[in-house]
């Protein structure tokens, strides 16, 4: 019976590898870690197969115990050889198990590390004991990133981000970029970043560093045309502003998501594109650049407009787009841009370099395949990009990430692009943990390396490797506690801030009532129901699912508190309701400890970067309950 159930495990860890192989089989025989097991390197060996070894000898120990030793030379019994040989495409490798040695075989340094970071998913899922086997495998669409916020509200700790590039890696990603609008500490840009703790040209060379030897490209991702509200708003940059007068209205998280372009007619704008990307692209090995230019809202309605009438919005946007890339293909970087704007007049694509990349974003999850075949057929070159279902949430959405990254994954395999870029953004606050985003980026790794799986299967399959859920459970839950949302975060906020005269009272009832505002004690008591099915089987997590456990559980309460505030000020503001007001007092005070365990959760992983932007949010809806009506 002990035989069996030892086979039957053994056999299983194969089913659980995150991306599939291409082709595994099990063989007989188990492998087993002793005292004497070592980790050889060919003598042909690349500089960067030690790192990877370096990984592989972290992970036996953290499994077995076992303080394994890494050698150079030739294969011996008992060993675990990494072997260079020829044959092989640059990400393609095989894996061999047996019960007197494990073979990693690969040609290039990517497919090296890949072998490796497959045997490493094998020991965490099996511990002292591997089963038998032969692997070989290669990925179907050949640029696989992930796309992180670094500018709406978080800007996270230095380890986070190596953290972050780990996780990357060990579910094989090649590319990682980090948006940045105003959160890093450009020179003379101090005005900007006063109250902020923006990331730094060591942390970006740093960073750089950390990823190129898990052979990850480290992308500049920069705003240079859009998305400038902050840098727009300060006395040395609003003369660049498309829009008269950027500071005349206060701060506000809904305005930062619509105004902030600069203005083409102004030839300072450019330089300052120039001036920024002089400083930022140096600090970058690789040859590629996001100039991102997406969601010019403001175009051709202020200081341009004169301009607008004569040629119109797209040949301004295509224009001022060229010059940028014209640049940064002269500094030797490959531009890529976001292609929202593009696929509304694919008729100028022809105009933009051969050299530029079209990022096609859509986060629905019924998204068209339309705008990926309209670039397709002009034709244009086109990362698919998908998205991770957090912003404007509590919990993300990882029904809607499943539906449309699966889609969107789908599309580049039809429409042959060139890669995948899977995004999580920070919109309104950039409120919610990053924790809850990796289940997402695993979706976007597993299906760009090696095609679509049912949502159950990828979430048993995510639980037990990558949170240690012997009971794969765990993204269910995590599935379920999101669908439990009765009003986002984006609502919330957008109600709150025009409580303050921003909007005319039968204007702010009108968009109360179009939420879905209700009694939320039913609700409540589902989401409690699903916490306490969490906590039941959180006993046995590993460290992974404790971290997200106990997020899960703060940020559920969250959900909920936010909900039965937005109700009571419902009754508060706009009915005849009676005696609420102890009610409304004691949801200010639970709103207020709310936030102080939220923000001890938040500098855990982060800097302070814009955490008042939330607080002031709560606490400003903790001052209207409080109000005498």
């Amino acid at each position: 019976m002990a035989n069996e159930i030892i086979r039957n495990s053994l056999h299983s860890a194969l089913d659980y590898i995150i991306p599939a192989p291409a082709e595994a089989s099990a063989k007989s025989g188990i492998f087993r870690f002793c005292f004497d097991t070592k980790i050889i390197i060919s003598d042909k060996a690349s500089a960067t197969d030690y790192d990877a070894a370096k990984l592989l000898k972290e992970t036996i120990f953290d499994k077995t115990g076992i303080p394994v030793e890494i050698q150079k030379g030739e294969k011996k019994t008992g060993c675990i050889y990494m072997e260079r040989c020829e044959g092989l495409s640059d990400e393609e490798y095989e894996l061999t198990v047996s019960e007197d040695e494990i073979v990693a075989r690969a040609c290039g340094d990517r497919g090296m590390l890949y072998a490796i970071q497959t045997l490493r998913q094998l020991i965490n899922l099996s511990g002292y004991m591997i089963k038998a086997c032969h692997i070989k495998d290669r990925p179907k669409i050949q640029n696989r990133g992930f796309y992180h916020d670094a500018s709406r509200g978080r800007i996270r700790k230095l380890s986070s981000y190596k953290k972050l590039a780990d996780i990357c890696s060990y579910f094989k990603l090649n590319q990682l970029q980090l948006y940045v609008e105003h959160s890093f500490l450009f020179s003379n840009f101090t005005e900007v970043c006063r109250d902020d703790t923006p990331l730094t040209a060591e942390d970006i060379l740093e960073l750089d560093d950390y990823c190129a030897k898990l052979h990850i490209e480290l992308i500049p991702s920069i705003s240079t045309f859009g998305h400038l509200y902050k840098v727009l708003r300060t006395k040395s940059f609003q003369h660049l502003c498309e829009l008269d007068d950027p500071r005349k209205e206060k701060f506000s998280l809904e305005d930062r998501m619509q105004h902030h372009t600069l203005n083409v007619t102004d030839d300072r704008s450019f330089e300052f594109v120039k001036r920024e990307l002089d400083e930022f692209l140096p600090l970058f090995r690789t040859d590629y650049v996001n100039i991102c230019a997406d969601e010019t809202f403001d175009l051709g309605k202020g200081k341009s407009k004169k301009l607008a009438e004569e040629i119109g919005t797209g040949q301004m946007y295509v224009d001022f787009v060229n010059r940028i890339m014209k640049y940064c293909i002269e500094k030797g970087k490959k531009p890529m841009f976001w292609g929202d704007i593009i696929v509304g007049s694919p008729e100028k694509a022809s105009q933009l370099p051969k050299e530029a990349i079209c990022l096609n974003w859509g986060y629905s999850e019924e998204e068209k395949e339309d705008n990926t075949r309209i670039l397709h057929d002009v034709p244009v070159r086109q990362y698919l990009c998908p998205g991770v279902q957090g912003w404007n949430h509590f919990i993300n959405r990882l029904d809607a990430a499943y539906k449309n990254i699966s889609l969107m994954c789908g599309y580049a395999f039809k429409y042959d692009a060139e890669g995948v870029l899977n995004t999580d953004w920070g919109d309104f606050g950039h409120l919610q943990d990053p924790a809850f985003s990796i289940p997402g980026l695993i979706y976007g790794a597993a299906f760009s390396w090696s095609g679509i799986v049912p949502e159950a299967v990828i979430n048993s399959k995510i639980s037990r490797l990558y949170y240690g859920d012997d009971t794969e459970q765990l993204l269910g839950i995590f599935r379920d506690l999101g669908m439990l949302e009765d009003n986002n975060w984006w609502q919330f906020v957008v109600f709150i801030e025009h409580l303050d005269g921003k909007s005319k009272p039968d204007e702010l009832k009108g968009f109360y009532e179009s939420l879905n505002i209700v009694k939320s004690e039913i609700n409540a008591g589902l989401i409690d129901k699903k916490l306490d099915e969490l906590r039941a089987i959180a006993k046995n997590f590993g460290e992974e699912g404790i971290y997200l456990t106990s997020r899960l559980i703060l940020f559920a309460e969250g959900q909920k508190l936010t909900s039965r505030a937005l109700f009571l000020l419902g009754q508060k503001l706009f009915s005849e309701a009676k005696d609420i007001q102890g009610k409304c007092d004691d949801m200010a005070t639970a709103l207020e400890s709310w936030l102080y365990q939220y923000k001890k959760i938040w500098r855990v992983d982060s800097r302070e970067s814009e955490l008042f932007r939330v607080s002031d949010v709560l606490c400003k809806c903790a001052d209207a309950l409080r109000e005498c009506k």
